[in-house]
């Protein structure tokens, strides 16, 4: 899943070049390129589709130029990550009727590929043999937000444990109890199914998505599939595979994973996983000078030095004609950030 705009990170991560294609480490390839890297190593290149919008198509062919055309699903337009995935899994029926699927988001950062891609194929094999519903899940190490938690039940099968609870960004509050109790896990966002199992959720939960796919079933993997996209999908609802199916399906189950995962989706989680100072002070793509100041993270689009001074948990970033300082705390109003900058100054900033 590519079609996202990665709000969050802004202004690193804007309209006209979201997250998933910025390369933020130095390594030469940006987070989609990382991503498909990864997951080539666990399945036939051949195997691999990117759903994105319709607008970034030139740019993932720019990066990914292995790709053929018949692997770049083309959203018409935004409407979660639902309807996303029952176009990929209708696209997928059509090539091979019992294909096992991996879902996964293109802009995550694995730190350890081999436990990774054990977890993966342990999963396939899972799902091959249950009509079930699996994620990746992560213990937790702070009270997040932006992310989904999982309640496990005690019982498990070759230590894949059935969810007794889904919840989807609970609010801080929350949150905090769901770290202490010890209970639930961070969803990771990587999901893997039959490709019945993810059509019949869908056939149960989100039965308008499933009408306006099953309408055009026969065309998809056809010259005529496109067409019939463009004009379906803008009547699916805008909604998230966790909260239309998983919240609500009985069959769901977790493996809880432990490879260095962190969704990147924030500047929180960038700080975590960045080299830091005796002060907790991170620095990307610049020099920094830290002047009693803690817990900050500064990242630049070019080669500058920064001087801070006198401050504590703060987010400092730059990118082209834009500069942030925010509070690392409330990081998740950077959202309603960009959409003040979008009624106020429209398009260019963002």
């Amino acid at each position: 899943m590519s079609g996202g705009v990665g709000s969050r990170f802004w202004p690193f991560s804007k309209e006209d070049k979201p997250k998933q294609f910025l390369d933020f480490f130095g390594t030469g390839r940006s987070l989609l390129q990382s991503t498909y890297d990864r997951f080539s190593k666990i399945v036939p290149p051949e195997n691999i589709y990117i759903v994105t919008n319709d607008i970034y198509a030139e740019m993932t062919r720019a990066q990914l130029p292995e790709l053929k055309e018949n692997q770049l699903l083309l959203e018409p337009l935004r409407r979660n990550t639902a309807p996303a995935i029952a176009f990929a899994s209708f696209r997928i029926r059509a090539v091979n009727p019992h294909a096992n699927i991996i879902v996964a988001p293109s802009d995550h950062l694995i730190m350890n590929e081999d436990q990774f891609a054990n977890d993966i194929k342990k999963g396939l094999a899972f799902v091959a043999e249950n009509p079930v519903l699996l994620t990746l899940g992560i213990m937790p190490g702070r009270p997040e937000t932006g992310y989904g938690y999982i309640q496990v039940e005690e019982s498990s099968t070759d230590g894949i444990q059935k969810v007794k609870a889904f919840t989807e960004k609970p609010n801080l509050e929350l949150a905090r109890k769901f770290v202490e109790s010890g209970e639930f896990m961070w969803n990771s966002g990587i999901f893997l199914w039959n490709v019945n199992s993810i059509i019949d959720a869908f056939r149960k939960y989100l039965p308008d998505i499933i009408q306006k796919f099953n309408e055009g079933k026969e065309l998809f993997n056809t010259p005529q599939e496109k067409q019939f996209v463009d004009v379906s999908f803008p009547f699916c609802p805008n909604i998230s595979i966790d909260y239309g199916v998983l919240e609500k399906a009985d069959n769901v189950y977790v493996n809880i994973s432990n490879f260095g995962w962190s969704d990147l989706g924030t500047w929180g989680s960038l700080h975590e996983i960045s080299h830091c100072d005796e002060n907790n002070n991170a620095s990307l793509n610049c020099k920094a000078m830290f002047i009693e100041s803690n817990d900050n993270v500064v990242a630049m689009s070019e080669d500058k030095l920064v001087v801070l001074q006198g401050l504590d948990d703060y987010i400092v970033a730059e990118s082209d004609n834009v500069l942030l300082i925010c509070r690392k705390s409330e990081e998740q109003r950077i959202k309603h950030f960009v959409t003040d900058v979008k009624f106020r100054y429209g398009d260019e900033y963002i």
